[in-house]
Formats: structure tokens, sequence, C-alpha cells
């Protein structure tokens, strides 16, 4: 199924997230389609062959989410991703990549150019018809980000291109964000270990804190669990390393945790400290997921709790669901500190966010401010 680009009613979809599906393959485009529009929220509005059509698109059409595939005729993903946000710098781009070294590089290398997040590219056309992990993957982050993105308060209206979406005043707000917050007092020690937690948007916002906290401002090891599948956390190591300075790699179950490094979960794996006398090391486990998710950030935090008890310091970052809070006040309970990233910074307001409402945090604070903040906590005498 083909969708002509200008087709759709305005007023039909003025009250769902409206997506642009980007891919040169129109069975794809077609059957894509058909598990978006399941869901009452939302509106694919528009459905094109390559780059270069969804630039011209975007240029007359209002569009929440991008779903952009990388490798087209005419013009591939990575070259229409800058145009698309020049024209419109609010847009949400989920890229689509295959589960293999080259397309987490290049998924990467998306990221770092300014597309909010990726999804694994179904290897066969019966995966896309049939396969549940794929359609709720893929329904989740549509839905997250196109709300994200149409709560923004600071989102204009384009010249030029009519709008029929819903005000910013008139829009829900996800329940996260109804609590007051209440903020802890920080540990008076300075940690002997960070931690960090992330998902949706999450490796932009670790490039940004990790070049800023670079390598040598502490001492400390630094323990990542980032939503990802294998191959995908490989290449989000090196890419660690590369813009920040730090050694950065994928955690080995029994190898000694050491300062100065930086830990990131492997995918597929939840990662965890385990104390061996004087010594902590990495485990890495198979047991279940947790927040429908492995690696998950509270197995991480738990563990780090047992074993450092309150010199611990954990920061939560963007992404989806709650990953983080429970695991989070065990850190807490145990002494330790926890610190959130705020709504307006993150691509997603739902990790964070549940961390804030819960009462464990002990300052909410936007992106460019977490490291210097750590940074001083970390280095205290």
């Amino acid at each position: 199924m083909t969708l002509d680009p200008s087709a759709a009613p305005a007023a039909a979809a003025a009250d769902k997230v409206r997506v642009m599906l980007v891919d040169d393959s129109a069975v794809v485009r077609g059957l894509v389609t058909r598990i978006l529009e399941e869901d009452s929220g939302i509106a694919v509005v528009a459905s094109v062959g390559n780059g270069q059509m969804a630039v011209a698109t975007l240029e007359r059409q209002e569009i929440d989410v991008v779903l952009l595939d990388i490798e087209m005729p005419v013009m591939d993903g990575l070259t229409a991703l800058p145009k698309l946000l020049r024209i419109d710098p609010g847009l949400r781009v989920i890229m689509q990549s295959t589960l293999t070294l080259k397309g987490a590089d290049v998924s990467m290398r998306a990221l770092e150019m300014g597309a909010a997040d990726y999804i694994p590219k179904p290897t066969a056309t019966r995966d896309l018809a049939g396969g549940m992990d794929f359609k709720s993957e893929l329904l989740a982050k549509v839905k997250a980000l196109g709300l994200a993105r149409r709560r923004d308060p600071n989102r204009k209206a384009r010249p030029g291109v009519s709008s029929t979406r819903p005000t910013f005043s008139s829009l829900p707000r996800p329940s996260v964000a109804t609590q007051p917050l209440r903020l802890r007092t920080h540990a008076p020690e300075p940690p002997d270990i960070i931690a960090i937690g992330s998902s949706t948007g999450g490796p932009q916002a670790l490039f940004s804190l990790l070049s800023t906290m670079r390598s040598g401002t502490v001492r400390q090891p630094i323990l990542i669990t980032q939503h990802m599948p294998a191959t995908f956390t490989t290449i989000l190591a090196e890419h660690i390393s590369r813009v920040s300075g730090w050694e950065a790699r994928e955690g080995q179950d029994g190898e000694p945790v050491r300062g100065g490094r930086v830990y990131v979960a492997p995918g597929d794996f939840h990662m965890l400290v385990e104390s061996r006398g004087s010594d902590r090391i990495i485990r890495l486990s198979k047991d279940p997921p947790e927040n429908f998710c492995r690696p998950s950030v509270d197995p991480m935090l738990r563990s780090i709790a047992a074993a450092y008890g309150k010199r611990v310091l954990v920061a939560i970052l963007t992404g989806m669901g709650s990953d983080g809070t429970k695991g989070g006040g065990v850190v807490v309970q145990a002494g330790g500190t926890v610190i959130a990233q705020d709504e307006a910074t993150s691509v997603v307001w739902g990790m964070p966010g549940a961390a804030a409402n819960a009462g464990i945090c002990s300052a909410v604070m936007p992106l460019p401010e977490i490291a210097p903040w750590m940074i001083k906590l970390a280095t205290r005498r």
C-alpha cells in the first residue's frame, strides 16, 4: 500500500501522532502502515520511497515522527537526516537499521547527527507481518516520541505549513509529571562508583555528558546500562571512547572494576557488580528481562548498592518507561545519591520522570548541568 503524501485529510489526524514513512520498499511501507494504524492514536500521513521525497513532503506537511530507512536510492537516510532537521529541528526521527555491525555503526552516527532513536529493521516481511516484538517496540517508540514532540512547549508553527495540531495546554500531561518533586540531600561522602541508566535518546545524552566529564576529571569507574541489543552496545562503547576520551568497552564477565574506565552493559545481558574480597568484579547475567529489558538498569543498581553501600552516585537519563526507579530506591536506602535529567532536555521523560517523582533524587537538572554537578560530587575530599 502506497500513500500519496498529501492524501490524508489534516483534520482526521489533528489529534493523533502524525507519522511519515520513508523506505524504498512499498511492501515494507504498507505493512508498517498497517501496524501503526492499528493504534487509534497514530496516523500515517505520508509514505515515500526516498529521502529526497521526504524532504519535499516535510516542507509542506506537519509531521511529528519520521521512520527513516538508511539505504535508499536517490537520497539515503543519512543524507536526508540533517536536511529534515534543518526544516524542523524538533522533528523526532527514528532510523530503521539492520542488526549488523555496519547497521549499528551507521545508526550511532545518525544518533550523533540528531536522530531521536532507531528500531531494528526486520530481515523479512514475515517478521514485519507477525513479529510481536517488532510491533510492540515500533508502536511504543512512535507513540512516546510523538507525544513528547507534541507536548514540547517550545515547539513553534512553521511558516507556510498549515497546522491543526492541538495546543500545548490542551494536551494531557503524562502521569509522571503530575506530582510535586521532593528532593533529598545528597550523600556527604564522594562516591566510589558512578552508574548511569538510559534508553530512548540515551546515546546522545551519554556522548554529551561524558564529553564534558572527560577522562581524568574523575577517578571513579562508570557503569552504563543503555537499552540496546547486542552489536549496538559494542558500537556504543566505541563511539563513547571516540567522542569523550574515556576507555570505554562492554563489560566482560569476571573482569575487575577499575577506576577511570567506562563499562557498558552488553546487549541481552544484565551487567552486575559482585564483591570478591576487597575487589569488585563484573558479572553478566541472563536472568529474565526486567521492565521488559535486558540489559536493565534496576538489577545493575541493586548489585552496585550491595557492593559499594552508600558510596554510589547514579544518573538516570532520558528514556521510556521507569527502569532505574526501583534500583535507584535501593541505592538511596543504602545511603547513595541519585540524580535525574529534567524534562526539557530529555527526548522522553519516562525513566528520569519516574525517578524524580518517586522522591529518590537529590537533583533534577538539564543535561548540560549534570556533568559539572557529578564532577563536583566525585572530586570532593
